[in-house]
């Protein structure tokens, strides 16, 4: 590992999400998330929530559920009976990841003194020779390493040292580094070459361990990493060589993405950051193929992935039902790391795209407007029975969206050696530090997604001459650029890319970014046989739905489009939490008598009846906090509608 040209070693702010600064294959490098101010009116308030309502919310949860005192327990306290699953561990680690990333923006004594005591409950439940895993102590002491494919002690590591190398980024102590690196070394003296074989059944330490290496300089853990990797695919089938665990072929060899989903994308995620630090180029050929597999032919419109109630799984490719899809919240999560990572290696607008695609939709639906109350499946379709909980026996779906929301500023910006990298937009200001040794502070100003129009504002003290890469989305088409008010001659501005501004910067310099917000009808690939017939409504990067209760009387799964259709997209600041809600007229099919009967025969004689109905569409990130009711995603829609 070298560091880049532009790295500052005395930078302080060092709150990075993935740090590949010295990651010879990162073409992008980090911005600190404590240089990302948000100021905006959508992702900002959502952020204050999962501060001051679901952290608060989710400590007293862990604390409740047992899963606190299993440290106390580990710690001695062997009055304290275990409860929970082998795998309670990892939401805690999980909160801390989320409390820690909190606090390198914003100061909460309250917060900061729950996480001093989490953090040192976590290193009094360690053992002398650095082994940390609640579930197994005293009696269980035994069983340890004796069932790696079912028992998530790896999975659980992997989550400590994420959380651990974040607290230390974002706090700057080093109370939870020294434990994660003491849990590394543990496994180090175990696993390896010159020890036992095998690999978690669960993907996750992988991308853990190369980080840990990031953050401490230490080859051992990323070769730890390595070695955890090449052990996929060495098993036979009859040994627990499982699809479900990924663990069906070596990773090398793998061209589709099968089994649990969240396994899958954590272990490619950790395949990626291997191959930023390696190069290897059959890695980076497993990932392309891999990569493709998943966003050509297994992700839904909302950009959640794993289609299958059983394994929480992928299923075939096109099989992506509506009202059955299991779309697990911590499967979206899985997704943003995997392509957040791929675009350091490749700074390409397809990886960004997915990013949008499914934080807008796939990701915060799993969580309530009021940070309660959560999905841990998000279909596509509903009769009104599927309902956010406050918590789960298997939790990972809440304190996962906590770190998501806690982190998203640290995924707004890079820089290379060419510029800086605009990825997300919303309101807000970043300090981002450059080569000459200037800050370059960047404003933005919008009412993204809602409105179309972006304002960027650059500020630093003297000229500076480097590009500024900006976004342009696959669905923006008509976008248009503008520096200082004037057209910018000569430039090509084409949906799915990053459009390269280079010139001497001064001062106060200004870019307008307009990305059309017209509402489209998308529809599926023919070989998705729930979706035939059927469109869906998108706007931006906001994928629409029905609901029940702005229709009245009028199911929503009985609603058809017609071939010709004006959209109206009107604010309802009071709605929702403040959104965008699309009208058009639509039609009700009139259910004819049935008379009793689920089949009958096809008349092709009889025309289907309709009757107008005004249809209101809202986001689907926005379904489920109203009273319970139908909801639909994908709609009929018939070009010979007559009334």
């Amino acid at each position: 590992m070298t560091f880049s040209r532009h790295f500052n070693p005395q930078q302080q702010d060092t709150a990075f999400v993935v740090d590949t600064r010295r990651s010879p294959q990162a073409r992008l490098h980090p911005v600190s998330l404590s240089n990302v101010q948000l100021t905006d009116t959508f992702w900002q308030p959502r952020r204050d929530i999962n501060q001051t309502v679901t952290l608060p919310q989710q400590y007293e949860l862990s604390a409740r559920t047992g899963r606190l005192d299993n440290f106390r327990r580990a710690a001695g306290d062997n009055s304290i009976p275990f409860r929970g699953i082998f795998y309670n561990d990892s939401d805690v680690y999980k909160w801390v990841e989320a409390a820690s990333w909190t606090l390198a923006q914003t100061p909460d004594a309250r917060l900061e003194q729950q996480l001093d005591e989490v953090t040192a409950l976590i290193a009094s439940a360690q053992d002398d020779d650095g082994y940390l895993n609640t579930y197994f102590t005293f009696e269980r002491q035994a069983e340890r390493w004796s069932n790696l494919t079912d028992l998530h002690e790896l999975y659980c590591a992997g989550h400590l040292l994420q959380a651990a190398v974040a607290h230390h980024r974002a706090t700057g102590k080093t109370s939870l580094l020294d434990v994660a690196t003491r849990v590394a070394d543990n496994i180090a003296s175990v696993f390896g070459p010159q020890g036992r074989p095998g690999t978690c059944g669960h993907p996750e330490i992988e991308l853990a361990l190369v980080e840990l290496a990031r953050e401490t300089g230490e080859p051992r853990y990323l070769q730890q990493a390595q070695f955890f990797i090449d052990q996929r695919g060495q098993k036979p089938p009859v040994l627990n060589g499982s699809p479900y665990c990924q663990d069906h072929l070596p990773v090398r060899e793998q061209q589709e993405v099968v089994g649990h989903a969240v396994r899958a994308l954590y272990l490619y995620a950790g395949v990626t950051d291997a191959y930023l630090e390696t190069g290897e180029k059959a890695l980076d050929h497993a990932q392309e193929t891999l990569w493709q597999n998943l966003t050509e032919r297994k992700t839904y419109v909302t950009g959640g992935v794993g289609s299958r109630w059983e394994g929480e799984a992928f299923g075939e490719n096109y099989e992506l039902p509506n009202e059955r899809a299991y779309t697990e919240t911590c499967a979206a999560i899985a997704s943003v790391m995997w392509n957040w990572r791929l675009l350091q290696a490749r700074p390409e607008a397809r990886f960004t795209d997915v990013i949008e695609q499914t934080l807008y939709n796939g990701v915060i639906a799993g969580s309530s407007l009021d940070g309660k109350l959560y999905f841990y499946q998000n279909p596509l379709a509903d009769r009104g029975k599927h309902r956010r909980q406050p918590w789960f026996d298997t939790a990972c779906c809440p304190p996962n969206i906590a770190r998501l929301l806690a982190s998203l500023p640290g995924y707004f910006y890079s820089t290379s050696e060419e510029g800086i990298w605009l990825h997300l937009y919303a309101s807000n200001t970043a300090q981002i530090p450059w080569a000459s040794g200037e800050t370059i502070t960047i404003e933005q100003q919008t009412n993204y997604p809602w409105d179309e129009e972006i304002g960027v504002k650059l500020q630093m003290q003297e000229p500076q001459t480097f590009a500024l890469f900006v976004r342009i989305p696959a669905w923006a088409t008509g976008a248009q650029i503008q520096v200082n008010q004037q057209p910018v001659e000569g430039l090509a501005i084409k949906p799915g890319t990053y459009v390269q501004l280079k010139r001497t910067w001064q001062p106060g310099d200004e870019v307008k970014i307009v990305l059309p917000l017209e509402v489209r009808l998308l529809e599926s690939h023919p070989h998705v046989t729930s979706n035939r017939g059927r469109v869906a409504i998108v706007r931006g990067p906001l994928v629409y739905c029905l609901e029940q209760a702005d229709h009245g009387s009028v199911d929503v799964w009985d609603i058809v489009l017609s071939g010709q259709t004006h959209w109206e997209a009107q604010a309802q600041t009071q709605l929702l939490g403040g959104i965008v809600i699309l009208h058009t007229q639509a039609y009700e099919q009139v259910q004819e008598e049935s008379q009793g009967q689920l089949y009958r025969p096809h008349n092709q004689g009889n025309q289907q009846r309709y009757r107008p109905v005004q249809l209101t569409a809202i986001p689907y990130y926005a379904w489920g906090n109203r009273e319970a009711g139908p909801m639909q995603v994908w709609l009929p829609l018939d070009e010979h509608i007559k009334a």
